[in-house]
């Protein structure tokens, strides 16, 4: 790790940390305290993905659909008119809709060879984005003149690499140029994620491997042909399920290649001086128990 010690922490001239973890449980949180002090670049991979490699996949979806209505078709086809992705810090809602929910048409599921696409094209913008952190650390400060910088990551990367893999080249990288931090939830923070959810289910994306699975099992479980399934069901049916399978990837990750705080001390963050101490407590406590 980049800082050993809490000393290391508190003498550095320029701090930089990743934060991974489930979304939900803070990382954006700490990450806007800390932009808001003055002194931290916020880096955020899920609007680098929706900005830099998947805007123009986004782009052309949303013109295909325009596509389909005469009127809008024929001011596309004369310029007459603009269609962009509007995707902010805030707003992330474009890269969600892209990337869809799989299963009956009817209801605004994408068929599966289709949702896989869409799939693989996240996965590959999620690694490119993450491996693009070197360079923004750089140009936070030359271009800018941030001492400190906030590597603010989507809750699928732990799907993308080899935790236990002591070569693995994204988390290499990663671990490299900043003190990569696991934001870990308990069961109460697990049980009012799934609560969220279920009142309003976002796609996400899946590890090949697993995605295949648990739709062979849904199927299997429902009865039903895949142009059939609910998407909204399914994705619903799958999230704990998706919530077990990160919990270890991400300890494995926090063991391996950085440290663990509790999502219920980021949530007592309140300036970058509380944010500081936690690290020190946890880099002291980490240092005690090797």
């Amino acid at each position: 790790m980049i800082y050993s010690s809490a000393k290391d922490w508190r003498e550095a001239a320029r701090k930089k940390v990743l934060f991974f973890g489930m979304s939900g449980l803070g990382k954006t949180y700490v990450s806007n305290i800390l932009r808001d002090s003055g002194d931290w670049f916020h880096y955020s991979i899920d609007y680098r993905i929706g900005t830099r490699y998947m805007g123009e996949y986004i782009t052309d979806n949303a013109k295909a659909e325009a596509m389909k209505v005469p009127f809008l078709r024929d001011l596309l086809l004369s310029d007459s008119i603009y269609i962009g992705s509007n995707i902010s810090f805030e707003n992330l809602t474009p890269v969600a809709a892209y990337l869809g929910k799989p299963g009956n048409p009817a209801v605004g599921g994408l068929a599966m060879p289709e949702y896989r696409r869409r799939q693989e094209q996240f996965r590959q913008a999620e690694i490119h984005a993450l491996l693009d952190t070197e360079y923004f650390i750089d140009r936070a400060q030359r271009l800018y003149g941030y001492p400190h910088f906030i590597c603010d990551t989507g809750g699928s990367i732990c799907e993308w690499v080899d935790p236990d893999n002591p070569s693995d080249h994204v988390l290499s990288e990663l671990s490299r140029q900043t003190l990569m931090v696991w934001i870990k939830g308990d069961d109460d923070h697990t049980a009012e994620l799934i609560r969220r959810f279920d009142k309003a289910p976002k796609p996400m994306s899946y590890q090949a491997d697993f995605l295949t699975r648990t739709w062979q099992e849904y199927l299997d479980q429902h009865g039903c042909a895949e142009a059939e399934v609910n998407p909204d069901d399914f994705i619903r049916w799958t999230y704990a399920r998706a919530l077990a399978h990160r919990q270890p990837r991400y300890q494995s990750m926090a063991e391996n290649w950085g440290v663990t705080v509790t999502a219920d001390a980021i949530g007592k963050v309140r300036d970058a001086r509380d944010f500081d101490e936690l690290i020190e407590s946890t880099l002291e406590t980490r240092a005690a128990a090797s």
